[in-house]
């Protein structure tokens, strides 16, 4: 199943709405069957993985909404916590030439981050080194800790494309700390929907890659994690409790243009597409 969250296009009121995209592009929606739930995170906190899922099944024969009539908006809004994780492929270590981390390099971004999977994303006055990170993001299905990895893939909801840009110049500023240069406004596009994880058999071997203007710059595997899925998920849940809808980037490939020789960072105009086997495409244009 892909669950997306949607505006009308009609809609005066410009409401977001829960709903399932069929393989034909359009969209059942779920709003009346959801009346309590006015997001996909608040969905998962009242229901949980598998009764949003349930729900979702009783449906699937209902009227769907041609994808002309909609617009398509971030699938996960305003979750409790995002996790990101650094330096998690194995080809970007060597790319980068260093040595793999013995356990995941932990960062966060900010909710004011995220914006949707088409939406154009206002470069910051405030950074001139602007650039693109290509990511498997899991989407958290029910609340757990201290989780075991063996035990891992019972909390996942789904899989989604993301994208961490990342405004280098601020990295490497404010005493070295990552958050600044990762939480800037609309950093965080993610979408177009959230596939279920029972239909991504092996989250581990899905071709990920980026490109700006058509230009391919990043293309590889996420068979390259370093600390997979369900391991990253164990190790944060030693440290705090995770909730549904909560978010964890995994890690980008090698390409992104920061550590490029030259460097290659975003400008006004440039058009990113992220896209990731199974999931789909992001694309946001730079304004």
């Amino acid at each position: 199943m892909r669950f997306v969250q949607f505006r009308l296009l009609k809609d005066t009121i410009k409401a977001t709405r829960i709903g399932l995209q069929k393989k034909s592009g359009g969209i059942v929606d779920l709003s009346d069957v959801l009346p309590n739930c006015h997001s996909i995170v608040e969905a998962l906190g009242k229901l949980g993985g598998n009764g949003l899922i349930k729900i979702a099944q009783t449906n699937l024969a209902n009227k769907e909404t041609s994808c002309s009539k909609v617009q398509l908006l971030a699938p996960i809004t305003s979750p409790d916590k995002i996790f990101c994780i650094g330096l998690n492929y194995r080809d970007t270590c060597k790319e980068l030439g260093f040595a793999p981390p013995d356990e995941p390099l932990v960062f966060s971004k900010f909710s004011n981050s995220i914006t949707g999977p088409f939406d154009k994303i206002k470069h910051p006055d405030i950074s001139k080194e602007v650039f693109w990170e290509a990511e498997l993001a899991v989407v958290l299905g029910k609340k757990g800790k201290n989780i075991e990895a063996s035990e891992a893939k019972d909390y996942v909801f789904g899989y989604t494309v993301a994208n961490d840009l990342t405004a280098l110049d601020w990295h490497k500023k404010n005493g070295g700390q990552w958050l600044l240069g990762k939480t800037m406004d609309g950093f965080c596009p993610i979408g177009p929907n959230i596939l279920t994880a029972d239909k991504v058999p092996d989250p581990h071997n899905l071709k990920i890659s980026c490109s700006v203007n058509g230009q391919i710059k990043q293309t590889s595997n996420t068979n390259q994690l370093i600390h997979g899925v369900f391991d990253c998920i164990s190790f944060l849940s030693k440290f705090c409790t995770l909730l549904p809808g909560d978010i964890i980037l995994t890690g980008t490939p090698p390409g992104s243009g920061g550590f490029a020789k030259p460097p290659q960072f975003l400008q006004e105009g440039d058009v990113v597409e992220c896209e990731i086997e199974q999931l789909g495409k992001i694309r946001n244009q730079i304004e």
